[in-house]
């Protein structure tokens, strides 16, 4: 594989920026594990190597089960996932795949009944991260090195 720009080495600045965006997301009041969960499920859409072996490792430190780990991309169909998980995991699909058909109704309206308008804006925020990692991630093809 062709070794590519780092956008951290020719644009500091905008590093920073995600860097910062990076911060606001530890900071938030969804659970860390659940955190991960959102971050792999996004990156198993988007495909990104680096992020998927990065945060499935992350998961695991913190106390997520291989099981739910490898079953994550079936989350609809497990028993595994409680149905506020299914909710998120939902909304993380929709706005990962923001241009099939948006963020419908029905997945929006379950979040904020769940988790409130201050939760709701923050795992958006949480998805739109993990989304703007897996784009710089695959466009430069970083590879993770523990």
């Amino acid at each position: 594989m062709t070794i590519r720009i780092s956008i951290k080495d020719l644009q500091p600045e905008a590093y920073k920026a995600m860097m910062a965006l990076e911060n606001y997301a530890k900071s938030t009041e969804v659970s860390s594990t659940l955190k991960e969960l959102i971050k792999i499920r996004a990156s198993q859409i988007n495909k990104c190597a680096y992020c998927l072996d990065m945060h499935t490792e992350e998961a695991i430190k913190l106390g997520e089960s291989e099981r739910r780990i490898y079953l994550l991309s079936a989350w609809k169909e497990s028993h595994l996932f409680s149905e506020d998980e299914k909710a998120i995991l939902q909304l993380t699909e929709e706005v990962t795949d923001i241009s099939e058909n948006g963020v419908n109704d029905l997945t929006y309206n379950s979040v904020i009944a769940r988790f409130g308008e201050k939760i709701t804006a923050q795992l958006i925020m949480l998805i739109v991260v993990i989304n703007s990692w897996n784009r710089i991630a695959i466009s430069t093809r970083m590879i993770y090195k523990k």
